[in-house]
């Protein structure tokens, strides 16, 4: 009887994660397979996952559309630059919270979780105002500074995780490096911060993805010149009219989906790259930390 309770619960616990999977992998899937899609297999309706002439001449015409060789590294440069300063910031603001007491500390956690309520959109026009009067907008620093300055992109939700994970192992540990000579950039950054490991790659990762993928803010900001992936991926199709203009005939020019979805791909290729490296990571990190308690 056991037995065939506990089959019933591990079909049920395998038919779960594929339903999970399936809901996370079908638009991977559906990318994948229409970015491949010839014009002859776009315009059939019978072809649906089977292609019959594949291709790769859509993600060539996405990588040209998109710049890809030049602005790849360039949005690799401006979105790491941002993250590191923003873990960084994050991290000394959680550990202030964590190990010190100053006055109105409660009041200043409150205001850090209602400025994570606050929509990006609400403030844009004053921190736009600011910027262009220290005239920085159209420059990389109207976003680095405010990384720098706990103040990126959901900086306070990172600022709250690294409170609490400062606060997960003991203060003897910060004492005993005090009693050692050692200060407090040395005891932040030799003792804290390898005993959070797991926090930092999580901030390290989350605030990747979400500045990669924030364009509202960033574009308003940075001007037209400065342009990211993922802002070209907002006008990949006035750009690729304008390249493979269609009054040549061409259909290609005209049927532009699977041109799109390469870009796409091309696009959030990176993002699955830093998780796939990253969790291995943060695996043991999780592990390393298993053992450590707070007082």
């Amino acid at each position: 009887m056991k037995d065939k309770k506990s089959l019933l619960g591990m079909i049920a616990r395998y038919l779960l994660l594929i339903g999970i999977s399936a809901v996370f992998l079908y638009p991977i899937l559906y990318m994948i397979c229409n970015s491949l899609k010839s014009v002859q297999d776009l315009v059939n309706p019978t072809v649906e996952w089977l292609l019959v002439k594949p291709t790769w001449e859509n993600f060539t015409k996405a990588l040209k559309t998109l710049r890809y060789g030049s602005t790849l590294p360039f949005t690799i440069f401006y979105t790491l630059a941002a993250t590191l300063a923003q873990t960084v910031s994050c991290a000394m603001a959680g550990y202030g919270f964590a190990r010190h007491e100053f006055p109105l500390k409660r009041f200043w956690m409150i205001m850090l979780v209602a400025a994570f309520l606050i929509p990006a959109q609400v403030t844009l026009v004053p921190k736009y105002l600011m910027f262009y009067n220290y005239g920085l907008t159209n420059t990389l620093f109207s976003i680095w500074l405010p990384a720098l300055l706990g103040q990126g992109v959901n900086s306070s939700i990172f600022i709250l995780i690294f409170e609490n994970f400062f606060n997960s192992y003991p203060k003897s540990f910060d004492e005993a490096a005090r009693l050692d000579g050692a200060g407090r950039f040395t005891i932040f950054f030799r003792v804290a911060m390898p005993m959070v490991k797991p926090a930092a790659v999580v901030s390290i990762l989350f605030s990747f993805v979400w500045i990669w993928n924030e364009t509202y803010t960033a574009g308003q900001l940075m001007g037209a010149e400065l342009r990211t992936l993922p802002m070209k991926l907002e006008s990949f199709v006035a750009e690729f009219t304008s390249i493979y203009s269609s009054g040549s005939g061409d259909m290609s020019a005209r049927l532009n989906e699977s041109s799109r979805l390469a870009a796409t791909l091309l696009v959030i290729a990176p993002l699955i790259l830093l998780y796939i490296i990253l969790q291995k990571s943060f695996i043991r990190g999780i592990d390393a930390a298993s053992g450590v308690t707070g007082e």
